[in-house]
């Protein structure tokens, strides 16, 4: 059976999500940073692992503006603004140099830093905080799916906005992506008299 994976649509589930990604792992501020990332950029998992160091930061340690990425999935090239996460990405580079964890991935895996984490690792990272938190519906792809929703309605429901941040090519699958086609369906079925 398949996992359903579904935004983060409440505030303080969402809280609680970063909370325990943060505190409860020895490796949270990268679990954190991934998930930051992911939710800000709105990139499938496969392409937050693959980001390296020189993707998000200048020479001199600072933080680039933006990163220009091809997508994994589609080969298209992508442009990631990063101004949304600059203060996840300095605190987390501060964490990498206190814990003496040197790579050019920019999510090392902790036992080999030579390598990113996987994709794996991190589902397995997702399922233990929705063990923890007693949520059913966490996955890699939550943090995607939690950052299109929040741009939907922080927009004022921009279907276009979101459309092109997936790179989505029909409303109806960026709907469904978001886990409201079935909640605008029903709603309207709600104001229907069938008699």
């Amino acid at each position: 059976m398949r996992q359903i994976v579904l935004p983060i649509k409440d505030s303080n589930v969402l809280k609680e999500v970063q909370d325990t990604l943060l505190n409860n792992f020895r490796a949270g501020r990268r679990n954190y940073t991934i998930f930051q990332i992911g939710k800000a950029t709105l990139l499938r998992v496969s392409d937050v692992m693959h980001l390296k160091m020189t993707d998000t930061y200048n020479e001199d340690g600072t933080v680039k503006s933006h990163a220009f990425i091809h997508d994994k999935k589609t080969g298209k090239p992508n442009t990631l603004y990063l101004k949304p996460v600059v203060n996840d990405l300095i605190t987390y580079k501060i964490w990498l140099d206190k814990n003496l964890i040197k790579s050019t991935w920019l999510f090392p895996s902790l036992k080999n830093p030579t390598r990113h984490i996987s994709e794996k690792q991190f589902y397995k990272i997702m399922a233990k905080v929705g063990d923890l938190l007693g949520i059913n519906y966490l996955g890699t792809h939550t943090m995607r799916k939690t950052g299109a929703y929040r741009v939907y309605v922080q927009s004022n429901y921009n279907i276009g906005l979101v459309m092109k941040l997936l790179n989505h090519s029909s409303e109806a699958m960026t709907l469904e992506y978001l886990g409201l086609d079935r909640v605008s369906t029903e709603r309207a079925l709600d104001t229907i008299d069938f008699g």
